[in-house]
């Protein structure tokens, strides 16, 4: 089976408020992996898919825009 790398990219542009992984942490669909907050408000960045934290690109406190490639995750099926 061939090896399916994910990427989680910033839906906005905002604040990295909270990161809740790191780099081999196993998440499940609806974790909440950060905090994103936009114009004051906080707003929740879940995961889709099963799977393992390969890359963590973001740090707290960090601007992102639209698009930014968050994290990578390696699917899994559990």
């Amino acid at each position: 089976m061939e090896e399916k790398l994910i990427e989680i990219k910033a839906p906005v542009s905002g604040i990295i408020n909270k990161i809740n992984i790191k780099e081999s942490d196993h998440i499940a669909p609806s974790d909440v992996i950060l905090l994103l907050e936009i114009m004051k408000m906080q707003n929740e960045i879940l995961s889709e898919n099963f799977g393992e934290v390969i890359e963590v690109n973001v740090t707290e406190g960090d601007l992102v825009e639209a698009g930014d490639v968050l994290l990578k995750i390696k699917e899994t099926n559990d």
